[in-house]
């Protein structure tokens, strides 16, 4: 199978790159900047899309961008980072004579509102209600493709919650501190952290490239992109530090964090959802890390 991916030089890319050439796939890369096995997102403007089976699109300005200061700069960049280039590939596709079999966007679950009792499936009904939930919203809309496109075309969204693995994420950036013996909780600990480890992102966008069985539908097919197990900041945080042999004694008031990040980035970990991978795990995908045991002892271990 022949792959293209917006964006596939960040975190997820590399991994989700590696796991397609392992199984023997060609990919081709639309990145800012040329190179062997990459095109340029003005080249796909010009020459349209390369022939291919499936499509993804990864790009977008990093939220937890640590060398960025939250202003309207940043959001225009986290807003215009995504759609624009979620767009041009829509667009290359809906034009190409021989559109792909599958188009999969990789967007997050900021669409479902906080709480620390309701539990989200993909079959939950939601609107925006603060900046990333309406990012969600205009994202996931920048995807769709004409009605004639979606004869031949399976549209797939996947909804990923914090990805985990030892080279990028937040990850990256905790595992000095917990090091350190200055791990602790976010805000009260009690909000709830869907997470989905990087190898099993990776392995659920491939699963998601798969041909369509059968004439796809005209809607979008959601798969919720997080482990099967429901966590709460307090037991990432608590496992982390037993796998790490750290104390976790350092917990991170939220009024620290919302002066630090932002009230509207630092939401992402101060609150968050129960989400669940029901149509995921109906489809079979296979977790290689369903647990926080699992994925933690592989990242602390590589």
């Amino acid at each position: 199978m022949r792959v293209v991916i917006g964006g596939g030089t960040g975190f997820v890319g590399r991994e989700l790159i590696r796991l397609l050439r392992d199984k023997g796939h060609e990919v081709t890369v639309i990145s800012r900047q040329q190179g062997p096995g990459r095109i340029t997102w003005s080249e796909l403007k010009s020459g349209g899309l390369p022939p291919c089976e499936g499509a993804v699109n990864l790009a977008g300005e990093n939220l937890m961008n640590p060398l960025r200061l939250w202003g309207e700069s940043y959001k225009e960049d986290l807003f215009s980072s995504r759609i624009d280039t979620t767009k041009a590939l829509a667009q290359a596709i809906a034009a190409s004579p021989s559109p792909p079999q599958s188009w999969v966007l990789v967007s997050g679950v900021a669409c479902y509102q906080p709480s620390l009792t309701a539990e989200y499936t993909e079959d939950s009904d939601w609107t925006p209600f603060d900046l990333l939930s309406k990012l969600v919203q205009e994202w996931e809309a920048s995807a769709l493709l004409p009605k004639s496109v979606t004869e031949s075309t399976k549209q797939v969204v996947i909804r990923p919650g914090a990805v985990l693995g030892r080279d990028g994420g937040a990850m990256k950036q905790m595992l000095l501190p917990f090091w350190l013996g200055l791990g602790g909780t976010l805000g009260s600990g009690q909000q709830p952290f869907p997470w989905i480890h990087v190898s099993d992102l990776a392995g659920l966008i491939a699963h998601a490239l798969e041909p369509p069985i059968g004439t796809p539908l005209s809607s979008p097919q959601v798969f919720n992109g997080v482990a099967p197990a429901l966590n709460t900041n307090y037991e990432f945080t608590k496992e982390l530090g037993r796998i790490m042999r750290r104390p976790t004694i350092f917990p991170v008031p939220g009024v620290v964090m919302n002066a630090l990040m932002g009230t509207e980035r630092a939401v992402v970990l101060t609150q968050g959802q129960k989400v669940l991978p029901k149509r995921t795990l109906e489809a079979g995908f296979q977790y290689k890390y369903p647990d926080l045991s699992s994925a933690l002892k592989e990242i602390v271990a590589s």
